[in-house]
């Protein structure tokens, strides 16, 4: 395979292939709803629009109903944008919560809500300009297709379905595996048993990048933070000066993959 192309693409789902924001936050406002019962069940004004930039902060679906929670109990963006970690566990703890119960909550509202209106939760999902196709044109190649993420595997099945995408339940690697990313990298190369295989993984979490960064036997993996994804402008500017990982554009990302890096790549197999 050429130099420039992967033999094993490996892409994050929400953030890099599709913006599931509406959907987010309707499913977090309903999973909010169930635990804490409000009175009013029609969320402020303000609140999806707080919940939208702060998304950039959310590792896993459990923590979207406390993100909602924190900013209702009056918790500052600026707060929860430098020390999430802090107030989300400090949330918990005093509301003793369940990570995996409130997974399990958010979870059971996509399912009835797929279930009652299919429809409507579709639309809540948009694909990021020109990446459908791009998918579909890598999907006629050589380059070996996975998706990697903390969404539900049948959630993002049904997704790509809905676009025509069709990937064998063993391409869509999602949060029912219950291993970090950087595991999941390590697998999928050590089932290619081709030592010359490359890897190239695009995120657009940081912290997921950096963790697979950290790992010495994906030292050979190429990285690339999805620029159009769930980031802020400081993850951005931290990359740009980073000397592994790339910043990665969308008009890049739809192009072929030679107009991908600049880097001098010479340390790969």
């Amino acid at each position: 395979m050429s130099t420039d192309a992967p033999t094993i693409l490996a892409l994050d789902f929400d953030g890099v292939i599709c913006d599931g924001l509406l959907e987010y936050f309707q499913t977090a406002w309903r999973t909010y709803c169930k635990i804490w019962q409000p009175e009013n069940t029609t969320p402020p004004p303000d609140l999806a629009d707080k919940f939208y930039r702060l998304r950039p902060v959310i590792e896993t679906g459990w923590e979207m109903p406390v993100l909602l929670r924190v900013l209702l109990l009056g918790v500052s963006e600026t707060q929860i944008l430098q020390d999430w970690s802090t107030v989300l566990h400090q949330c918990i703890d005093s509301e003793n919560l369940q990570p995996k119960d409130l997974g399990q909550q958010v979870d059971k509202i996509r399912d009835e809500w797929i279930t009652n209106d299919l429809e409507g939760w579709l639309a809540l999902h948009r694909f990021y300009p020109g990446v459908i196709e791009r998918l579909q044109q890598i999907l006629e190649t050589p380059t070996q297709v996975f998706i990697v993420t903390t969404k539900e595997g049948r959630f993002a099945k049904q997704l790509l379905q809905q676009q025509g995408i069709e990937l064998s339940e063993d391409r869509i690697i999602g949060k029912e595996i219950k291993r970090p990313k950087y595991q999941t990298l390590q697998q999928l190369i050590q089932d290619f048993t081709d030592e010359s295989a490359s890897l190239w993984f695009v995120e657009d979490r940081l912290n997921t990048l950096l963790s697979v960064e950290q790992q010495s036997d994906l030292a050979q993996v190429r990285l690339y933070l999805a620029d159009w994804g769930y980031n802020t402008a400081a993850h951005r500017d931290e990359v740009r000066h980073h000397p592994r990982i790339q910043l990665l554009s969308l008009s890049q990302f739809t192009q072929d993959f030679s107009a991908w890096s600049k880097f001098n790549f010479s340390q790969e197999v």
